[in-house]
């Protein structure tokens, strides 16, 4: 992706400088996994900064039981507080490694991981289950998972697509945040869904600090997420070579 090129913004007062200082990485995600990320760029040598710019929350949903359904299909670690107990014998397919160590935490016992993006999980699906099975049950966050689930129909699976979670955006931008980005000390910045970058754009133009990531590298967990940071005038976007905080991580090495 082209770096993006500085230009002016109705936010010039606020400067972008350099600064010795300028070892803070902003961990835009929503817990618990922005402080498991915080653990792993402290690790680094680096000063973990967490802001997260969304909430979730769990939403009441009628679930099958554990009879009426093949496997369990996750997309987000959100969606496992609102797995039952009951489901843990069942076969999971994560979409990630940290959304499988996480299931794999909960008490799931069967648990497979994609290691990438919603293409690779459906690949996995179909690798792995039966198309006369009884129906899958993908959990997934309010108006998330619907092109997955359309692609597994068209593939010949069953699925029960189960909104578990909603997504609540931050309405301002964490102040510890703001006054590091003014002061010229974060180094980079981590996105880990397009939907968290998109919020980021609006929070950053609210609080007026957009002329400070000229200096900011912003590192994404896949391309939507970079494209919609676009928006926005870093020092660089990049983007991890597999959708995984693995490779996010790297990055910043």
């Amino acid at each position: 992706m082209p770096t993006p090129r500085a230009t002016s913004s109705p936010d010039s007062d606020v400067a972008a400088r350099p600064s010795s200082q300028a070892a803070q990485v902003l961990i835009t995600r929503p817990e618990p996994g922005a402080s498991a990320t915080a653990t792993r760029v402290a690790a680094l040598g680096l000063v973990p900064l967490i802001a997260p710019v969304v909430t979730t929350r769990p939403i009441g949903s009628a679930l099958p039981t554990p009879d009426d359904i093949a496997a369990v299909m996750l997309t987000s670690g959100s969606a496992i507080p609102a797995m039952p107990s009951d489901y843990h014998d069942l076969p999971v397919l994560t979409v990630g490694d940290a959304t499988a160590a996480r299931a794999c935490a909960a008490g799931f016992r069967h648990v497979v991981s994609a290691s990438g993006d919603a293409k690779d999980l459906a690949c996995l699906a179909k690798a792995q289950l039966r198309r006369d099975a009884r129906p899958i049950l993908l959990a997934v966050g309010a108006y998330q998972g619907m092109p997955l689930a359309d692609e597994l129909r068209a593939s010949g699976f069953r699925v029960l697509r189960r909104v578990v979670y909603s997504v609540v955006p931050a309405r301002t931008l964490a102040a510890p945040a703001v006054a590091a980005l003014r002061a010229g000390h974060v180094r980079a910045a981590l996105f880990f869904s397009a939907e968290t970058a998109q919020h980021f754009v609006g929070l950053v133009q609210r609080a007026r600090v957009g002329t400070a990531l000229r200096s900011v590298e912003a590192i994404s967990i896949g391309r939507p997420a970079a494209m919609a940071l676009g928006q926005l005038t870093w020092l660089r976007i990049r983007v991890a070579a597999r959708p995984n905080q693995d490779e996010m991580l790297a990055l910043l090495r």
